[in-house]
């Protein structure tokens, strides 16, 4: 009788906890997830130059077991751009594009709208300026600078392209130089909605030498 007694309590024991797994497992939970934006069939001529938002956040309610394993990495919100033309332009948030599991409903999305600015792009062939910090060591001097290439291609916003007539290299210390130096260095735009058409680094050569004077008269010294 004793073990049929503990038999019986193991059984409703595992049945209670099956009990308790399936209506925690399944009662409605609510979650709220920031879902970055995407934007596709974006014209070629074109270029975003503002945006109100890059994330929408959705109130989901649902069972806990289907929300558990939802991650905002998991979804994205797709803003079709086909037609787009220069100027403003405002999409209305359409939540129900997204898809939830089985039982979950979206219950808000904020913003209910994504303002865009879009403008014609536009390409220019500017020169490449090395941004040189420092001087040489003393009784030295820069002679030359070069870059490979001396030119390169910006690509974007018509209105920030034109206005362009060279491009930066990243700021380079040449303090205390008393050698020639040949290194890779990046470009450095400092605009926005500009990128360079073939974004490689650039070559430069700078060449530093003893000033002539001094030179002179160190050689008259010495006879």
């Amino acid at each position: 009788m004793r073990a049929y007694q503990i038999r019986y309590g193991l059984l409703a024991l595992a049945i209670s906890a099956a009990l308790w797994g399936m209506s925690h497992g399944s009662s409605k939970i609510e979650r709220g997830f920031d879902i970055p934006v995407a934007f596709v069939g974006m014209p070629e001529e074109l270029v975003i130059t503002r945006k109100s938002t890059q994330e929408i956040n959705i109130r989901v309610l649902g069972p806990r077991a289907a929300l558990r394993d939802i991650s905002s990495k998991d979804i994205e919100y797709a803003v079709n751009l086909e037609g787009a033309k220069p100027g403003n332009a405002v999409y209305l948030v359409d939540e129900t594009t997204l898809v939830m599991p089985q039982g979950a409903r979206i219950l808000s999305r904020s913003p209910a709208t994504i303002e865009l600015k879009f403008e014609r792009k536009s390409r220019k062939s500017v020169r490449v300026t090395a941004d040189l910090e420092g001087e040489p060591a003393e009784g030295f001097v820069f002679t030359e600078v070069g870059i490979d290439p001396p030119r390169v291609w910006l690509e974007g916003a018509r209105s920030k392209v034109l206005r362009l007539s060279e491009v930066m290299t990243e700021t380079i210390d040449v303090a205390g130089l008393s050698a020639p130096l040949e290194r890779e260095v990046r470009l450095s735009l400092g605009v926005d909605h500009i990128w360079v058409e073939d974004d490689k680094p650039v070559k430069l050569r700078i060449q530093v030498d003893p000033i002539p004077d001094l030179v002179a008269e160190e050689g008259v010294g010495n006879e």
